[in-house]
């Protein structure tokens, strides 16, 4: 029988009619002939009720002890989801990352799958078990619990499909699928039938909040196609999966914006071989994730080097510099947090020219100034001011007409 994995968010859980529901979908697909694992998230708001009582008792709470107290929310819903699969005459077992053999790496808060030994969830699916596993969280090789950081659940599910060599993983969550934007921005937003790794990659670390980039690496990795549905109907969403020609027709699939960012800059920064290195060492050594990189050469002995951190790793990231500072003879630095980013990501721009022009263009004439400039192979990307971002993004979602299905799309 093939195997279905199943993740189901917070909101999907909520209450306990919804957990009936997301129990329901995982027997109908049992009694359809698959072998089922659910990964279920902490219901509705519960984990940021956790992080409010750990702060309500200490304002600097231990990383090792939180990641204690936040795995404790998704064990309650997987446990309360194997009852009520009883309830309805299925066997059902439920399982914490830990009893997955779910290992991970020893950074709490944010840790990292290494591997998974599965052996227990396939011995509970021969029996004729419903397998319900907490998402989120893991277990280092010290015995400690972790967790994955948030939207660590979507991690955990692709990660369990890849490792019980499931083709699909399905992700139940409050939309229908992913959208060329978030249509709280822009209304006019169309869904889209599918979308490559690639392209969703970018949009995920771009601020896009439907899935979690982590998860999408593991399905690209280990080849396992991700359906994101709405737990609320039965209507098609949409499929990340491999790239395929038709996709290189589309210019650009879609576009962010991103508002919860810090710009810091390292000016007359010694330019010689290994400083860089050596900063952003320094940086992954604190667990600061950086997200856009710029060097300027100011004349042959120095430079200025600029990135992006998410504002909640500001602090850390504060900190780093400050402790090799010294150590590069940076002669000042200079931290930007009114700003946003906007972007437009699509495959189709390796083989299409005047992308950069139409957004540049759109921004002008939207009165949006451009702080500094991005770009991968499928992206395009500018940091504005924080002002700014909800114009600029609609801006650029006129400009290229993320109000209509791709194929009816004018070209630039």
């Amino acid at each position: 029988m093939a195997i279905v994995v199943q993740k189901f968010g917070g909101t999907s859980v909520a209450d306990a009619e919804k957990i009936r529901r997301a129990a329901g979908r995982a027997l109908k697909a049992h009694n359809e002939g698959h072998q089922v694992v659910v990964v279920a998230s902490a219901r509705g708001k519960q984990t940021d009720q956790l992080v409010a009582d750990a702060l309500e008792l200490n304002p600097n709470p231990p990383k090792r002890e939180m990641d204690m107290l936040l795995s404790t929310g998704e064990q309650q819903t997987v446990s309360l989801m194997a009852m009520a699969l009883e309830a309805m005459g299925q066997k059902a077992i439920s399982f914490t990352g830990q009893q997955v053999q779910m290992v991970t790496d020893a950074a709490h808060g944010k840790a990292r799958i290494q591997n998974i030994g599965a052996e227990r969830i396939r011995e509970s699916l021969d029996a004729g078990h419903i397998c319900i596993v907490a998402g989120f969280q893991g277990v280092d090789d010290e015995g400690n619990i972790t967790t994955l950081g948030r939207g660590g659940s979507d991690t955990s599910a692709v990660a369990l499909a890849a490792a019980l060599g499931a083709g699909t993983c399905e992700i139940y969550t409050d939309v229908d699928g992913i959208y060329s934007t978030d249509p709280r921005k822009y209304p006019n937003a169309v869904k889209m039938e599918q979308i490559s790794y690639d392209e969703m990659l970018e949009l995920a670390s771009l601020g896009a909040g439907v899935m979690h980039g982590r998860a999408i690496e593991f399905g690209k990795k280990y080849d396992v196609t991700i359906h994101v549905r709405s737990s609320m109907d039965d209507s098609t969403g949409t499929l990340i999966t491999h790239e395929v020609p038709q996709m290189e027709g589309i210019v650009v699939s879609g576009a962010t914006s991103q508002k919860d960012l810090a710009k810091i800059a390292l000016i007359g920064l010694t330019n010689t071989p290994g400083n860089a290195a050596g900063v952003f060492a320094h940086l992954a050594g604190s667990n600061v994730s950086v997200n856009d990189i710029i060097q300027t050469e100011v004349n042959s002995e120095k430079a200025t080097l600029s990135f992006t951190v998410a504002r909640s790793d500001l602090d850390a990231a504060k900190q780093a510099i400050e402790d090799i500072r010294k150590q590069i003879d940076c002669e000042s630095v200079f931290i930007r947090e009114d700003i946003a980013e906007v972007s437009v990501v699509g495959v189709g721009m390796r083989s299409h020219c005047g992308v950069a022009e139409n957004m540049f263009k759109a921004l002008s004439t939207n009165k949006v100034n451009i702080d500094s400039i991005t770009t991968s192979e499928i992206r395009i990307s500018c940091l504005v001011d924080l002002a700014d971002a909800d114009r600029a993004l609609i801006a650029v979602c006129d400009a290229f007409e993320l109000d209509k299905p791709a194929t009816q799309r004018a070209q630039p």
